[in-house]
Formats: structure tokens, sequence, C-alpha cells
């Protein structure tokens, strides 16, 4: 007969002091400050405050400490917090189109009015390890850059004035959101894009893949990426305009995609849309990917039954908080239903046996 393990509350308090000792690691190694984690581990911290829904660098960086570098416990960290906040207003929404751009590329004009900005990316590395990083030597020093007043328009605006690309409905409604409001299917393209937006960076990136090998019949150009800072903006009733309470570092991606046209819209390139906390692009261009995917009944499209083409399977599994909750939690005690099944499978065995032996008599 099996039974439970006991230990109970002692057992538990132990496993944190001991998870606690592992957190420090070795005592005489000085410890990760989280001005460290903030400064130097940036992409880890806008990933966890992307996928958190929660943008401050601060809390993203303790998150990321408390979880040992786990960056999925960091994210339930950031939304577990989130949940406490009140909330005091509602800001404007953001002008990316005056974003301070400290990269902007396009795959689809070289010469960008404005001009391409590649800025700190790893594109053009050797992806080779870098020893001298291990000799903790001085911090490096970027060639300063002229800076520059140019206007960056948007790329897609550019075939957008020739009708070649599809315009964008604009609307002022306040989209749903979906923190506060439980998700149904089908899902508008607002709600699809938060869902995108805090789902885990392997799943949509995957989902994206997938559609460029084939399964969506999807062939994406970069029209746009740009990464930098905006500022957001809230009305202040009692003043009777808005005023800049702050900036927040973007990525925002838009593709050009193919589109043959149909019976009422001629031939012309759709979009797919991509806006992530902090310096995210792999992130933002796979929910451009993933978002276009998901247009295919909107634009009139067939449906060939690819992954990235079904709204539930893909928002209902992109969420790696839910995901991690449901798989983790059958690590925890089931003895009941163990012993339930256990003795399910007992009974079946023995009316198996008893069942051979009629037969052999």
């Amino acid at each position: 007969m099996y039974v439970a393990v006991k230990g109970g509350e002692r057992a538990i308090d132990a496993a944190h002091e001991w998870l606690a000792e592992e957190r420090r690691g070795d005592p005489q190694v000085p410890e990760l400050s989280l001005a460290q984690i903030r400064e130097q581990m940036s992409l880890a911290v806008n990933r966890v405050m992307a996928e958190g829904s929660l943008y401050d660098p601060e809390l993203a960086a303790l998150a990321i400490k408390q979880a040992r570098g786990d960056l999925i416990e960091a994210i339930f960290l950031i939304r577990a917090y989130r949940t406490t906040l009140p909330r005091i207003g509602h800001s404007r929404p953001v002008e990316t189109s005056a974003m301070r751009c400290d990269r902007r590329v396009s795959a689809t004009f070289k010469d960008a009015p404005g001009g391409q900005v590649l800025g700190p990316t790893f594109d053009y590395t050797h992806r080779l390890l870098d020893f001298k990083l291990a000799a903790e030597g001085e911090a490096p020093v970027a060639r300063q850059a002229e800076p520059t007043l140019a206007p960056t328009p948007r790329i897609t605006e550019f075939l957008n004035r020739d009708g070649l690309i599809q315009d964008e409905a604009h609307s002022d409604e306040t989209p749903p959101d979906m923190t506060r409001q439980p998700m149904e299917y089908p899902a508008d393209r607002s709600t699809r894009l938060q869902a995108l937006t805090r789902g885990d960076e392997g799943f949509v990136l995957g989902m994206a893949y997938s559609t460029q090998r084939g399964y969506g019949r999807n062939h994406p150009f970069v029209g746009e990426l740009r990464i930098g800072a905006v500022e957001v903006e809230m009305e202040i009733p009692e003043l009777g305009f808005d005023i800049c309470i702050g900036e927040v570092t973007l990525t925002e991606c838009e593709t050009v995609n193919q589109f043959m046209g149909s019976k009422t819209e001629p031939a012309q390139f759709t979009r797919g849309y991509g806006l992530v906390f902090g310096q995210t692009e792999r992130k933002a261009i796979s929910m451009a990917l993933v978002d276009r995917a998901l247009r295919w009944e909107e634009l009139g499209e067939e449906n060939v039954g690819a992954p990235a083409q079904d709204e539930e399977f893909v928002l209902a599994h992109s969420d790696n908080i839910q995901a991690t909750g449901f798989l983790e939690h059958i690590k925890l005690p089931h003895y009941v239903d163990f012993q339930s099944e256990l003795e399910l499978v007992r009974k079946m065995r023995r009316e198996v046996e008893g069942s051979m032996k009629e037969a052999a008599e």
C-alpha cells in the first residue's frame, strides 16, 4: 500500500531555507546587485517586463534575482505583483511615430527617409565566445554618433500612399483589457495582439517559424523594425490637458506580406504588427508574423489548417504562466487520485485474470 510522505510545514520551511541558500550561491563570490542585473542583463529584464505586463526594470531585476535566473518564474512573480497594484487612470495611446530611435532598420527599402540605424544588435557579430569578457576589464565605450533630428516616417506609409498596402482601420474605441476581462473566442485583433505580447517568446517564435516554413502561406518582409523611447502621456482632468508622466522603451515591428487580392480588393500587400516592451526584437518580429497568420479570415483567405492560423490553439497555449501552472501542478501531491487509479487498475487485472481462469477451465 502506498502511503503519503510526511513532513508538512517543517519540510516546506526547510525547502525555503535551502532555496535561499542555493540562490545566494558561494558566499565567497560577490552578490549580484539589482543594478548589475538591470544594466548588464537588460534583455532578460526586458523579456520579464514584456511577458509580465509591467514596465519596471528595477522590479524585473528583483524578480530575476529571486527566481535564480529562471525567467518564467520571474515573469510569474511580476504578474502576481501586478495584480496588487491599484489603477489610477489610463494613459493616452503612445505615438511610436515620434519614437527616439536607437535602432531602425528596414528590409524593404535601402534608402529609407531618416536613414537606417543599426543600433546595438547581435546581427553582425560572429557568435564566437569573447573570452575578454571573462577578464572583467575596463568598460567598453562606443563611438559617439552625431545626433540627428531627421524625421523617421513609417516605411509602410510610402506603400500606403500608392494604395499598395492595406490601409489600417483606426478607431477611438477603448480596446478590451485581457488582464481584466476573460478572453472569448473569436477574439478581436486588439485582444490577440495583447495575448501575443504577453505570450512566451519561444512559443510565439515557434509559431512564427512554422509560417515561414509553409504552414500558413505567409511570406513576410520586415517593412520596419524600430526600437527606442516614447513618451507616455496622461490626461489630468484638473488641468484640462495632457502631461508626460514618463518614457518607456518599446520595440515595434511592421511586416509587409503578400496578398493576391479578391473579387472586391485589388492585389496589394498586407501587414503584420508587433509591439513589445524593451528591446525585444525577436519577439516583436515573431508576433507580427503570427498576427498576420491569424488574420486569414478577415482577409478572405483559405484556412489551410496551419497551427498558426488556429486562433484558439495559439492564444490558449501561448501564455507561459498558465502553461507552467498546469504543467507543474502534477509534481505536487496527488496521493488520493493515484490510489483510486491504482485500485482501478488492480480491479481490471483481477477481472481479466478471472476471465482467463474460467476460459482455461
